[in-house]
């Protein structure tokens, strides 16, 4: 996936290691990313990046991650990313869209598994309304990158993406928003396997284009 953004956008692609929970509960992952950030703003030179043209992004989990970073460096009042891209991003950990109920028992991610998986990264003492773990909790996303935001049509976290890409546009943020029919959660990297997936490549390649030209 990382390569295929590479070669089809003409953007260098840092691909981040970060610790994992549940040995590593919130907010280690996220603070793992903001340093990352960081550096990469120090070092961008040295490897030939423009560090006034950073974008980030993720998927699922790495999502979360992006969407978080967006909005701890707004809170911070720090420089942010030219842009956020953002598939099917775990946002919200509340499970009451009506997606969850549709899509319980999808292909790869159910909404039990769903579940587990949040509160192994949330762990303990992570208050419900921390917009950090759980952008969607942020009393506003104005201020915030534009974002290309792309789901999936049978994934129980659909909803709650496509909510946040309303609220972010609600909120004047520019938003593209894409849903990718027939396919489940995790298609995404999949990209030697499903056309969608390599539909949403190409879009996401157009995306940082146009960016490129900013």
């Amino acid at each position: 996936m990382c390569r295929a953004i590479a070669a089809g956008s003409g953007w260098t692609v840092v691909s981040l290691d970060y610790r994992l929970a549940p040995e590593n509960p919130y907010p280690a992952a996220l603070e793992d990313c903001l340093d990352a950030y960081a550096w990469l703003l120090r070092t961008a030179p040295k490897y030939g990046i423009d560090p006034n043209r950073i974008a980030v992004g993720g998927d699922a989990a790495g999502g979360n991650l992006a969407a978080a970073l967006c909005l701890s460096r707004r809170d911070e009042d720090r420089p942010l990313p030219v842009t956020q891209v953002l598939a099917y991003p775990a946002v919200d950990g509340t499970f009451t869209a009506p997606s969850w109920s549709e899509f319980a028992d999808s292909p790869f991610l159910g909404a039990a598994d769903a579940r587990w998986l949040w509160d192994q990264y949330v762990g303990r003492g992570c208050r419900v309304d921390d917009h950090l773990a759980a952008p969607m909790r942020a009393q506003s996303l104005r201020g915030l990158p534009p974002a290309l935001i792309l789901t999936a049509e049978v994934d129980p976290i659909r909803d709650d993406a496509e909510a946040y890409a309303a609220r972010l546009r609600h909120d004047g943020v520019s938003v593209s928003l894409i849903r990718y029919t027939g396919v489940f959660h995790g298609f995404f990297t999949e990209v030697n396997v499903f056309a969608q997936a390599r539909r949403a490549i190409d879009e996401v390649c157009r995306h940082l284009r146009d960016f490129a030209r900013v």
